[in-house]
């Protein structure tokens, strides 16, 4: 099956709007087995998103729209589907009883323009949308079935995944289940995983597991697609194959499927009644950050502090200024771990300090990071050099510091080789 994914609006053809929706649909329908062959951006101009829609329902057998089902002026996918499809728009009061609900359950009144966004091409099937206004619809255009996506990402991924590819997975005539299993890394580059997990595809029945990556510095997520005919095959299949990934990646897997490393943290600091503060340079507070806005959160992180010098940092922490360092070391972010710690009476406090390199910000640019953690049993450090620009530095850092509490917290290793090499 031949996949196009169409997004509109100006906006984004412009480059004024990043188009994370086009990657995430993308990754999905990768995910699922489903092969994107063309992608294509067209402003909000009636001439062409006719041509659009004509060219891609003459080469793909399927064509996912996004965006353009709004109720403005400048939302015009239904009115070119039905065009496009030789057909007239009707009205559909299933629809329009469900937006005006809608609005009636956050005691609002409906306005008149709404009404446009209940305007369906004839003959069109209605793909559900439970958390907005916008109706998804499908309908054949030339060789290809056509799915109309709203451009609000939420409402997008929901009818992406509720709607749209159990359908195409039906019209392919797949196995009825498939799982995705994912793995969350950090520490080892894409290639050097390649090789560790090399051979795990053939622990389950041919075919029926498709082992890949998706590198998102300074993370590596590593996904396992198993297919059955339903979930037990399913669990049967995967079963081995997940087994022998956390065997051999074993203490780099910071998280699996939707979890997070922030909340690894959080759910470990929680379980053990304990709290936490931290203390940073260069981040622009990134580590609390990622922990803050987390359920639950107000109760574990004490106290955060950032700061852009090591004497601003000191002093912030109770210490001496003048007693500062002229550049970060280990010791420094120890004595401003432990020192925040006790101010705070916290059970843990995380340090880290940055020193970059002098010069221009390329590619060999560099940075040394310095990393503490004062808890109940005393201090542990950690000291790394990383490569790259300053953005690279600073998430690499955040992230190397976090992953250090986690080990930490899990009783491993917070000096265990990390390879930031970029594969």
């Amino acid at each position: 099956m031949k996949i196009e994914l169409l997004c509109t609006g100006d906006e984004v053809l412009t480059g004024a709007t990043v188009n994370t929706n086009f990657s995430h649909i993308s990754q999905v329908l990768g995910d699922a087995g489903l092969d994107v062959v063309w992608g294509t951006t067209v402003g909000d101009d009636r001439d062409t998103l006719l041509e659009a829609f004509r060219l891609a329902g003459s080469r793909a057998d399927a064509v996912i729209v996004n965006g353009g089902l709004g109720p403005t002026v400048d939302d015009l996918s239904q009115e070119i589907a039905a065009k496009a499809a030789g057909v007239e728009l009707v009205f559909d009061p299933v629809w329009y009883e469900r937006m005006e609900a809608y609005f009636q359950k956050r005691g609002r009144v409906m306005p008149p323009t709404n009404r446009k966004q209940a305007m369906l091409p004839a003959g069109a099937e209605r793909l559900d949308n439970p958390i907005g206004t916008a109706c998804g619809f499908a309908l054949d255009i030339g060789r290809a079935r056509f799915y109309f996506t709203p451009g609000v990402p939420r409402e997008m991924k929901r009818m992406l995944s509720d709607e749209i590819v159990p359908r195409l997975l039906a019209r392919l005539g797949r196995p009825g289940a498939s799982v995705l299993k994912r793995f969350h890394s950090f520490g080892l580059g894409e290639s050097r995983v390649d090789g560790m997990l090399a051979g795990v595809e053939s622990l389950a029945p041919e075919g029926t597991c498709k082992l890949g990556f998706r590198a998102h510095y300074p993370q590596l997520e590593t996904k396992l697609n198993v297919r059955g005919r339903d979930l037990d095959e399913v669990q049967r299949n995967l079963a081995p194959v997940e087994a022998e990934v956390r065997r051999r990646l074993g203490n780099f897997i910071l998280a699996e499927d939707d979890g997070r490393l922030e909340g690894v943290i959080l759910d470990a600091l929680r379980a053990r009644g304990e709290t936490l503060c931290v203390a940073e340079t260069f981040t622009g507070g990134g580590l609390s950050a990622r922990i803050a806005p987390l359920p639950g959160a107000e109760s574990v992180l004490l106290r955060s502090v950032a700061a852009r010098s090591l004497p601003q940092l000191f002093d912030a922490a109770g210490l001496p200024a003048e007693e500062a360092p002229p550049e970060a070391t280990v010791e420094a972010a120890a004595s401003v771990a432990a020192r925040l710690r006790a101010r705070a009476g916290a059970s843990h406090a995380l340090g880290v300090l940055i020193q970059l390199d002098e010069g221009e910000d390329r590619i060999e640019f560099g940075g040394t990071v310095c990393i503490a953690i004062a808890g109940t049993a005393g201090v542990v450090t950690r000291r790394a050099r990383m490569l790259g620009g300053r953005e690279w530095i600073r998430l690499g850092a955040t992230e190397l510091g976090l992953d250090c509490l986690r080990r930490l917290l899990q009783g491993l290793p917070i000096d265990e080789r990390i390879d930031f090499e970029k594969d």
